[in-house]
């Protein structure tokens, strides 16, 4: 029951996040046909069949049963319906075809334009509402680095202080892993070891193993310092308190958080720790609980580790909601070019309605509603990159052939846009069923 639960939870988020997408994306091309004196004979969100819906004036709005898109179905335009029977008739005034092409151009790419606004309102509206949480690298004593991490292959070692990206020196931690940079060609880090400065770089395909094995997460550079001991646990038994520092386990130091986890965890029997408090160090035996693999003791709060919160005026929210949209536009563009060029492996980094889905639970399970916006805002802005591909069926397939018109001034056959409009649809169902396959074997292992 539990399993079927948390399976509706998931759908109802990523539901919700693809209405909205699908609302704002749709409403875009519906305004502007509208303002351009376009009839618009039904606004759709849902593919057919039509489940509900009302007529209001010249339109039929309405939900699909297939909740996977919508559309806006404007007259006389070729698209998805494959509907050609206004061609044997002179344009009407209220169509589509007989406006100007500058008109067609702004209608068509208006999903696209509104998907964007979206994600800077959103983006803007949780910079004014929640500030900006950053860590400064000054605060950081360096990164712990596990033998089995992504971290220790590219050939980052324990204590490495990372101080810059791509030549770069940066003053937050959280700059470190902007999508721009992790997309970048040619990762490069700057890194502070020993006191001296190195360049330590990075594989193009590290961002294969990205989504199972994390990479450069701020807790790496969390010291083993306990923020609470709860009573009756073996840690209290102890005598530890919240305050105190783990410095070494059986003789080795410990300065990381993460390194004392990994200790605990793989830990067979008594371990001693040596505990300092203050200025004096104690030490203590303690055996982690068999089952669990803990001994009682909580992360420090990450308010106590430098953690600052900026806060942005109105002026200054329009500004950073428009440098983070930038940002996540810069580095999907770069990772679909990476994918493209064989960088990147298709299968491990393009994901479809089980990925997306699974990644906004996450999201929301980690961070709230702030998760939701956030993942929301994201997935806006890759809605509309995919929608301006040049592909027939998208709106960067009808935008090619507006193009095409207003330079050589001279319309492409109906046969062509046609055919061109079939072979899109075929090469999306395609899509649309090698993500679904892809999905299943890497979330179900099918």
């Amino acid at each position: 029951m539990d399993w079927f639960l948390s399976l509706l939870n998931t759908l109802l988020i990523f539901g919700g996040a693809l209405m909205i997408l699908v609302f704002i994306h749709e409403l875009g091309h519906f305004l502007a046909a509208k303002f351009f004196g376009m009839r618009v004979e039904r606004f759709s969100i849902g593919f057919p069949p039509r489940v509900w819906g009302f007529q209001k004036g010249d339109t039929d709005y309405c939900i699909g049963a297939t909740p996977l898109g919508g559309y806006v179905k404007i007259s006389g335009m070729i698209d998805e319906s494959m509907d050609t029977d206004h061609l044997e008739k002179e344009p009407e005034a209220w169509e589509y075809r007989s406006k100007p092409v500058w008109q067609r151009i702004v209608t068509i790419t208006a999903g696209v334009i509104f998907n964007m606004i979206l994600a800077f309102f959103i983006y803007f509206g949780l910079t004014y509402s929640q500030g900006k949480a950053v860590l400064p690298i000054d605060d950081t004593e360096g990164i712990y680095v596990p033998e089995t991490s992504i971290l220790h292959e590219i050939g980052f070692e324990t204590g490495d202080k990372i101080v810059g990206v791509n030549g770069q020196r940066v003053a937050y931690f959280n700059e470190l892993v902007s999508a721009s940079e992790l997309t970048s060609n040619n990762l490069t880090y700057m890194v502070m070891r020993d006191g001296q400065q190195i360049s330590v770089p990075v594989s193009p395909n590290f961002l294969d193993s990205l989504q199972t094995r994390g990479f450069l997460d701020p807790t790496y550079s969390f010291p083993s310092k306990i923020s609470s001991v709860p009573a009756g646990r073996p840690a209290a038994e102890a005598g530890l308190q919240a305050g105190d520092r783990i410095v070494s386990a059986n003789g080795d130091t410990v300065k990381y958080w993460v390194q004392l986890v990994e200790i605990i965890q793989n830990a067979d029997s008594a371990v001693t720790f040596g505990v300092q408090r203050e200025d004096s160090v104690f030490y203590a035996s303690i055996t982690p609980d068999p089952d669990t693999k803990t001994i009682g003791i909580a992360s420090p709060q990450i308010q106590t580790l430098g953690l600052m919160r900026i806060e942005y005026g109105l002026w200054e929210s329009v500004g950073e909601g428009y440098n983070q949209t930038v940002e996540q536009t810069v580095g999907i563009v770069q990772g679909f070019t990476r994918m493209i060029t064989g960088d990147i492996s298709v299968t491990q980094n393009l994901g479809g309605p089980i990925a997306i889905a699974s990644i906004t639970r996450e999201a929301t399970d980690q961070a709230g509603w702030i998760g939701f916006w956030n993942i929301t805002a994201l997935l806006s802005i890759t809605l509309a990159i995919l929608n301006i591909l040049p592909i027939p069926a998208l709106d960067g397939g009808h935008l090619v052939f507006l193009l095409y018109e207003g330079i050589t001034r001279r319309e492409p056959s109906e046969k062509v846009r046609m055919i061109a409009q079939q072979i899109g649809f075929f090469l999306m169902i395609g899509l649309f069923i090698f993500v679904m396959f892809n999905d299943a074997f890497r979330y179900f292992g099918l």
